[in-house]
């Protein structure tokens, strides 16, 4: 699995000109599902995210978790996370999971990070055409894949 965090001080998924899910201050993940991935990426996700030192304290030094600080998540699916551009200039998407197998683990993550979280993970809906607002906190952009740990 991959996610692309961003500290955010807001952000929106839209479909259809209704807004289905926001949150003020707090994370926007953007999560990727191949093939492969199961509950030990979700575990191992679940964990970073939750706990990765990202807000300030009040030094103004990024020394606090989203658990430190009560943060907002908001959780949109996008496949193409795992694009790949090796051959030619048009993405192939053959990594990305098929909706049967993606949509059941994205779930499961989600569930996962709300429990964690102990609040609410608000998401897009799952395979639609999405606009996605942000207003990015720093901006402060991290990369975290599952089968890549760093």
């Amino acid at each position: 699995m991959r996610v692309l965090v961003q500290r955010v001080r807001e952000a929106s998924v839209t479909v259809d000109d209704e807004v289905v899910g926001a949150i003020g201050a707090g994370l926007l993940l953007l999560v990727g599902i191949e093939e492969p991935d199961g509950d030990a990426d979700i575990d191992w996700l679940v964990r970073k995210i939750s706990q990765l030192r990202i807000f300030n304290d009040e030094g103004g030094v990024m020394n606090c978790s989203a658990l430190d600080v009560g943060a907002e998540v908001l959780a949109v699916s996008q496949f193409t996370l795992f694009a790949s551009v090796k051959k030619g200039n048009r993405p192939s998407y053959s990594r990305a999971a098929r909706p049967e197998l993606s949509q059941p683990l994205f779930d499961r993550f989600v569930s996962a990070l709300s429990a964690t979280l102990a609040r609410p993970v608000p998401t897009g809906v799952f395979g639609a055409d999405m606009q996605v607002a942000l207003v990015n906190d720093g901006p402060v952009t991290i990369w975290l894949d599952s089968r890549a740990p760093e």
